[in-house]
């Protein structure tokens, strides 16, 4: 579980935040606050994992809160301005949500940090959510045997669905637990758990002969 709080001087922003972080299962809003020296006061008595920070606030700002903050906690900006976005790097914050944001942009940062606060070794029972046309559905990581990459898509196969997101093989790897998931060709990811055989051309997942790309076969060779 993520715990977080959320500071905007707009209270429809800290609505739209709320209204996002409501649908998602391992997020806990703690508090929200349009006003940046509450939410400090705050932060003196509670910790939280995360920060949802506007950039453009009187008397304090999100640059100059996140000076403040740096390194004690995450941070995600949340502003209509990309100029700052530069700024955001150096301050090492975890990532840069332009408004109006999205869910799903929403939705990919919180997986981020949570596959960055969990081991990146091992399995992981922390569902991964993905949008199956126009719904979003959670998976096991456990359960997935392989991605197929499917022009703009992406074919998330488990043992009994296959699911057809929108989305790329690195960006969908980036999210699963580095551990057990490696891209053995440019258009398949594999899930170390159901290999059940590697030959010198192909792998083989639940039955399922998987080509080997000729630049992925060393690491393949370290990784097995």
């Amino acid at each position: 579980m993520i715990s977080c709080i959320a500071v905007d001087d707009e209270p429809i922003a800290l609505d739209i935040i709320q209204t996002f972080a409501d649908r998602i299962p391992f997020l806990e809003l703690k508090a929200t606050f349009t006003n940046p020296r509450k939410a400090l006061d705050f932060l003196k008595n509670q910790s939280v994992d995360l920060i949802f920070l506007d950039v453009n606030m009187p008397v304090i700002n999100g640059l100059e809160m996140a000076e403040i903050l740096r390194r004690r906690t995450a941070v995600v900006f949340t502003t209509a301005y990309p100029e700052h976005a530069l700024k955001g790097y150096e301050l090492e914050v975890s990532d840069y949500l332009l408004k109006p944001i999205a869910f799903d942009r929403f939705l990919q940062a919180c997986q981020k940090i949570q596959d960055h606060r969990q081991p990146r070794n091992g399995s992981s029972s922390t569902p991964l959510f993905v949008k199956d046309g126009y719904e979003w559905v959670s998976i096991q990581p456990d359960q997935v045997l392989y991605l197929e990459s499917a022009d703009n898509y992406v074919k998330v196969c488990q043992a009994q669905q296959t699911l057809l997101i929108r989305s790329t093989l690195p960006e969908l790897l980036e999210l699963l637990p580095a551990g057990n998931f490696m891209r053995v060709h440019r258009s398949f990811v594999v899930n170390r758990q159901h290999v059940e055989r590697m030959g010198r051309s192909d792998i083989q997942v639940r039955g399922r002969q998987i080509p080997i790309g000729s630049s992925y076969r060393a690491q393949l060779d370290i990784w097995l």
